[in-house]
């Protein structure tokens, strides 16, 4: 199985990095709203979280890890700091960014802005704690073509912390509460 899986996405890896990494995005709301312990799971919700992970995040990663491949090729300890420099300074404020604001967008809320200028700064220090650590891995040790499928893997578990930032928190992993939802995320840390 693995290898006809692998045969696939060197076959079609645009479209099956950017599924796997959109349907593991949707699945941390999914994940978030399940550990929240809600009466009703609100679909709605982890569709805006879908269109934001299928429209954007799947393909900007895509295509991100290729131009950082091409751009400084190798896996050698000074080229995986540099991509790993660049990809915390550029592309993590970037997805940040386009989380908060895409998702208020597919709300409708009057201010798209809100949760961006509220929880930002928050969320990109404590993604500072998780981030670089499964990006150095993904740089040093995975092959190119399932480079967006790992970086998928990791963003389940940061769609879950988002969506839990988004929906109850401030952007860190010290929002007071006591849930299931903080007890597992911490563990990852």
């Amino acid at each position: 199985m693995r290898k006809a899986f692998l045969r696939h996405v060197r076959r079609f890896p645009w479209v099956t990095n950017v599924t796997l990494y959109g349907c593991l995005f949707a699945g941390g709301d999914f994940v978030h709203q399940w550990f929240s312990r809600r009466e009703k799971m609100d679909w709605s919700q982890t569709r805006n979280v879908a269109v934001v992970a299928f429209s954007f995040h799947g393909n900007f990663n895509f295509f991100w890890m290729r131009f950082l491949e091409r751009r400084f090729p190798g896996n050698s300890y000074r080229m995986v700091l540099r991509k790993l420099l660049l990809d915390q300074t550029t592309a993590a404020p970037l997805a940040t960014s386009v989380f908060y604001t895409g998702v208020s967008f597919l709300e409708g809320k009057e201010d798209i802005m809100e949760d961006w200028r509220e929880k930002f700064l928050n969320t990109y220090k404590t993604g500072l704690m998780f981030w670089p650590f499964m990006q150095f891995v993904n740089f040093a040790l995975v092959p190119l073509y399932v480079r967006t499928t790992f970086t998928g893997c990791c963003a389940f578990i940061w769609a879950t912390f988002l969506c839990f930032s988004r929906q109850s928190g401030d952007g860190t992993m010290h929002t007071g509460t006591n849930n299931l939802l903080y007890y597992n995320l911490t563990v990852f840390y």
